[in-house]
């Protein structure tokens, strides 16, 4: 998908696997050199989508669907000029695979504490905190899984109005 300001996200593929690798490494600020394998090691634990702008990987994200409910495990954007119009062209791409997976939900499992201006823009996005004791079981054993209490807030979109209550 390309957006209105030139991004395109797509899935990246093997060939990408040395320009994320730069990508991330550039985006730490040269703190952790990251190599190939361990981008190869984390793509096949989630999937990914990475954004380009003029040719340069600009974004990724993260995520994976199970038991009905996204998890947005990674989103990482530089430069940070970028950040709004990228993060947001990952963010629908996201979120229409998860509707295609049938997702009731996302969750946004973002490091503690967070960032004001990254809980900013999830809300801008439509992302609501949620008391992670009053979410629905599939959702709150989301957050137990990422190391989430009962009495914390997460992040959450409802994806669909209608939640599943029996398999599809």
């Amino acid at each position: 998908m390309v957006d209105s300001g030139g991004i395109l996200v797509r899935r990246p593929q093997a060939s990408d696997l040395g320009r994320v690798a730069d990508f991330v490494s550039r985006a730490l600020g040269g703190r952790r050199a990251v190599d190939v394998q361990r981008v190869l090691g984390r793509l096949g634990d989630v999937g990914f989508f990475l954004a380009e702008q003029d040719g340069s990987v600009v974004g990724l994200i993260g995520w994976h669907v199970e038991n009905l409910v996204g998890r947005v495990t990674d989103l990482l954007v530089w430069p940070s000029r970028r950040r709004g119009a990228v993060g947001s062209a990952l963010f629908r791409e996201m979120e229409s695979a998860a509707l295609r997976l049938q997702a009731e939900a996302v969750v946004l499992l973002l490091p503690r504490p967070s960032r004001p201006e990254l809980v900013e823009f999830a809300r801008s996005m439509g992302y609501e905190p949620r008391r992670v004791a009053h979410m629905p079981r599939a959702w709150r054993e989301t957050a137990y899984e990422a190391g989430w209490e009962d009495d914390e807030e997460i992040l959450v979109k409802q994806l669909r109005s209608q939640r599943v209550f029996r398999p599809l």
